[in-house]
């Protein structure tokens, strides 16, 4: 055969593998439209759902995003996205039954947004770009506005470009309390994870996934990406110490706003989970010593400290980085001279905590009869130039098939993990009944907006469609979802006006 034929006929064939790559790449820039299923007639989630103070006490907050140099210990500082200056952003207190407006200024160089992160409100102030919003520009601001109707533990974090700006700092807490809270004592930790003394990107390549893969630990991608842990902004010996005295007890609410899921040790018996992911729970059987808090995850536990001398909850002495994840807990009279370097954390017990808590008040008191069923699978794969991309389906965001819904659907989810990487899967706008894991049923159900589905599980998950809108279904590991594993609850009746990139650079 002619050599001269045969490069010609190579370079044809190489020629259009590459137009084929980039016209069928999950995440070629020509595809980046929200599905047209999406775009349909009915009415525009700008005309749904809207709230009015009416006679309601009125909580207003402004929060500014900037950039600004944060110091995570004494030796550690990182350059830091932030609202109002500090990581986390300042928390955000109400009560039950306020009305809440936060005005939100944007000083980046970049589009920002603020998702309200469990709370049940109208879709057009969920704060995700090219959904329910426009990404708030340079120099702009947009104000929220809903009725914090249920008590418990949120977070807010930005929803543009999630996988960098929650990384670099933008989020903060949102405790909405009890009209008559329980505990005289209230504390919020945020957790969180940052590269430091290492580049993030150069360990998200495609050779650092395949060995996270390899290594069947569902954490292994994530472990490789960050050097330092962090409790509310600070690390090790900066972390600020609880101060309790012996036999008091605490409402302690813990936020991972990272992207590792992360094992806290009490001391023995002195930690009972009361809430997770704003459901008050029904705690049976032993306790456990061990709190497991995936990302994206809230759990709130009532601990109580056991000893006049200082206390310790960390990080699991097995995991790499668990100095850095150390509360003290103290009496006021060591708050200034406790010997830090001498507190042990506990061994960990293994029994699982969270999710594994019945909640108290339930969707369904019985297995519901189904309108829509869904099979999510979980999975990884290969995107020529890219390296790994994340799936649902065999599809990437936002090819990924729809769930769609009609409202007073009663919708059945079926999660199946198919990868070798932990996905916690969070769902906007609702609340979802977890019915069952690996096939069998659980006696105590629990309500979540968030399960994290390891390697191999399955988790069967019950939602009413109650809630008119788009909304997203996606992992909380934003490295995740920024490679592809989203999915949207498609209400058939309404449509977004909104689109992906675009003049607003719309980046969910």
């Amino acid at each position: 055969m002619n050599r001269k034929w045969v490069g010609s006929f190579l370079i044809i064939l190489l020629l259009a593998f590459g137009v084929w790559l980039f016209f069928n790449s999950p995440f070629s820039t020509s595809q980046q439209t929200l599905p047209a299923e999406v775009r349909k007639d009915g009415t525009s989630i700008l005309d749904i759902g809207n709230q009015e103070a009416g006679n309601r006490p009125v909580k207003t907050f402004s929060l500014t995003a900037q950039e600004k140099a944060w110091q995570i210990s004494a030796d550690k500082s990182v350059s830091a996205w932030t609202y109002n200056g500090t990581v986390p952003g300042e928390p955000l207190r109400v009560t039950e039954g306020d009305f809440v407006k936060v005005h939100l200024k944007n000083e980046l160089s970049v589009p920002v947004t603020i998702h309200w992160h469990g709370v049940i409100l109208p879709n057009q102030m969920d704060g995700v770009p090219g959904l329910t919003q426009d990404a708030v520009q340079p120099g702009e601001s947009f104000t929220y506005e809903f009725m914090a109707n249920d008590a418990g533990t949120y977070w807010y974090h930005s929803h543009q470009h999630s996988s960098k700006q929650v990384d670099k700092g933008l989020y903060g807490s949102l405790v909405i309390e009890e009209k008559e809270p329980a505990y005289q004592q209230d504390q919020t930790y945020i957790l969180d994870e940052w590269a430091v003394n290492q580049d993030k990107q150069n360990t998200t390549n495609m050779g650092g996934m395949m060995m996270g893969s390899m290594s069947r630990d569902g954490e292994a991608d994530t472990k490789q990406m960050y050097d330092t842990f962090t409790v509310n902004g600070k690390s090790g010996e900066a972390i600020d110490p609880l101060q309790l005295e012996a036999g008091e007890t605490a409402r302690l609410r813990f936020i991972n706003a990272g992207y590792q899921q992360h094992r806290l040790v009490f001391p023995e018996g002195s930690m009972e989970v009361i809430a997770a992911d704003g459901e008050k729970v029904v705690n049976e059987g032993p306790s456990s010593n061990m709190l497991e808090i995936a990302p994206g995850e809230r759990i709130d536990v009532a601990f109580t400290k056991q000893r006049e001398e200082a206390e310790i909850i960390g990080e699991d002495p097995q995991i790499k980085n668990a100095q850095d994840m150390r509360i003290p807990v103290v009496s006021g009279e060591e708050a200034e001279s406790f010997a830090y370097n001498q507190l042990s954390v506990s061994s960990a017990s293994s029994k699982e905590t969270g999710t594994s808590s019945g909640s108290e008040d339930l969707l369904f008191k019985e297995t519901p009869e189904t309108d829509v069923s869904y099979h999510m699978d979980l999975s990884m794969g290969m995107d020529m130039g890219e390296g790994m991309s994340f799936q649902i389906n065999n599809k990437v965001f936002p090819n990924t098939p729809l769930i769609p819904v009609s409202e007073g659907d009663v919708v059945k989810v079926r999660i199946t993990n198919s990868g070798r990487l932990n996905h916690p899967m969070h769902l906007h706008g609702h609340r979802f009944q977890v019915a069952s894991k690996n096939g069998e049923a659980y006696e105590n159900p629990i309500v979540k907006d968030l399960i994290n589905v390891k390697p191999d599980e399955e988790y069967t998950v019950y939602f009413k469609a109650d809630n008119r809108g788009e909304w997203l279904f996606h992992c909380h590991d934003n490295n995740h979802a920024d490679r592809g594993m989203i999915t949207i609850v498609d209400y058939q009746s309404v449509y977004s006006p909104f689109k992906l990139d675009g003049e607003h650079n719309n980046q969910p």
